[in-house]
């Protein structure tokens, strides 16, 4: 399935590998400090300009798969890699502008 190269599988890696750097990002920074999960996203959820900075952080993996898609001249699927990450950048933009 990876070695296709499409747009559907563009923007289902974009919206996916992000999600993982989130977990990633809880497993490697939070959980080594003893909380839980529901506990991460209510710190989170609680102070509004910590949202926008892990969405940025967990970009960069999105930004790992992107290279490797163009790297490996799957150009349609790097499309849609790059339209999700253009919309998630959006919403990081929107959310600094409401929450400063």
């Amino acid at each position: 399935m990876l070695k296709r190269d499409n747009l559907p599988l563009g923007i289902v890696l974009g919206i996916f590998t992000p999600v993982i750097a989130f977990f990633l990002y809880y497993l490697l920074v939070f959980m080594p400090r003893d909380k839980s999960l529901s506990e991460f996203i209510t710190l989170i959820m609680g102070n509004r300009q910590m949202l926008p900075k892990l969405i940025s952080i967990c970009l960069l993996l999105n930004g790992l798969v992107f290279y490797f898609y163009t790297s490996s001249r799957k150009d349609v699927t790097a499309k849609g890699i790059f339209l999700v990450t253009m919309l998630y950048a959006i919403t990081i933009i929107l959310l600094k502008i409401l929450h400063g």
